[in-house]
């Protein structure tokens, strides 16, 4: 199967699990691909000052993989600058969260999973 960038879907998404700004999100696949394993894999991009707000996964996992630019992330409480090739995982029952305070766009991709 092929998937063409003009068949894509992308997305903005308003303060993004109550973080600040907006998330443009660019579906790689779509959940119903995911075939039940998951509910998201998706190019994410944050403008400076944008952010996805702190949130709990229950029942699933998040992988961040940064593709460009630079993210103040807040995993578990503990604060830490994720830049391009650094990977962060939020297992189920831990929470993360993720703020563009840089001056380039932040371009991400999250893959969600079911556990």
């Amino acid at each position: 199967m092929v998937i063409r960038a003009e068949e894509r879907n992308e997305r903005i998404w308003e303060g993004m699990r109550d973080g600040p700004g907006y998330a443009r999100l660019l579906s790689i696949l779509p959940a119903e691909l995911l075939d039940g394993m998951g509910r998201l894999y998706s190019v994410i991009t944050l403008e400076p000052g944008c952010g996805v707000g702190l949130h709990k996964h229950e029942g699933d996992c998040e992988t961040y993989f940064i593709l460009s630019g630079e993210g103040e992330l807040n995993d578990n409480g503990t604060v830490t600058t994720l830049r391009a090739g650094d990977v962060s995982f939020t297992d189920s029952g831990e929470q993360h969260g993720i703020i563009n305070k840089g001056t380039e766009p932040l371009v991400l991709i999250g893959l969600i999973l079911n556990k």
